[in-house]
């Protein structure tokens, strides 16, 4: 961060040290071409002048539109850190969610277990919420989907049970996820054949 500002310093001290030599330079040869009307040289000093001020112009142009590239690029490059930084933190999230419905799954069985149930129910809406707001959330699968190479990983392929069900997800194994757009695990599915 420290790095950015001092590069931003640096270049905004450039800049401003340009301005100055060509307003300098513009006052230097006007002062000079008004004590010198009459002299055959005064033409050609302006055109001096002018080319100096237009390439002094076009470096300050280049200057200011790398300085915008470079705060464009450092924006990204941040944006990109947070976004691998989270994606790593719902990854390392994703098992404890699959043993919370796990054990869900078996609390539901038995009757008894009632108040244990909703014991981990609270936990894992909690758990399940925090990481909903940051941005992991659940790919839509469900039994009797058509199989889909792209979003589905397929474990193994059994006979279908009925025809209708070739091809298409027979089980699904574990939940698939996605933090924003892209998926961060893809759901495993039995597909019948």
């Amino acid at each position: 961060m420290s790095e950015n500002k001092d590069l931003d310093k640096k270049i905004t001290e450039e800049v401003e040290t340009i301005i100055e030599n060509t307003n300098c330079e513009a006052a230097n040869e006007e002062n000079n071409e008004n004590a010198s009307d009459e002299s055959s040289f005064a033409a050609p000093m302006v055109d001096d002048v002018q080319e100096k001020l237009k390439s002094e112009k076009e470096k300050f142009l280049r200057l200011f539109a790398d300085f915008e590239n470079y705060k464009k690029r450092t924006m990204k490059e941040r944006l990109s850190l947070m976004e691998s930084a989270n994606k790593e933190l719902m990854v390392a999230i994703l098992p404890t969610l699959d043993d919370f419905e796990r054990a869900i799954t078996e609390l539901k069985k038995n009757e008894e277990h009632e108040a244990q149930l909703q014991g981990v129910y609270l936990i894992y809406n909690k758990l399940n919420s925090t990481v909903t707001q940051k941005g992991l959330a659940k790919v839509a699968v469900e039994k009797g989907d058509v199989f889909n190479a792209e979003i589905h990983e397929a474990i193994t392929q059994i006979t279908a049970p009925t025809e209708d069900l070739k091809g298409k997800i027979i089980d699904v194994i574990e939940n698939g996820y996605k933090l924003g757009e892209k998926i961060i695990r893809f759901p495993k599915v039995i597909v019948g054949a």
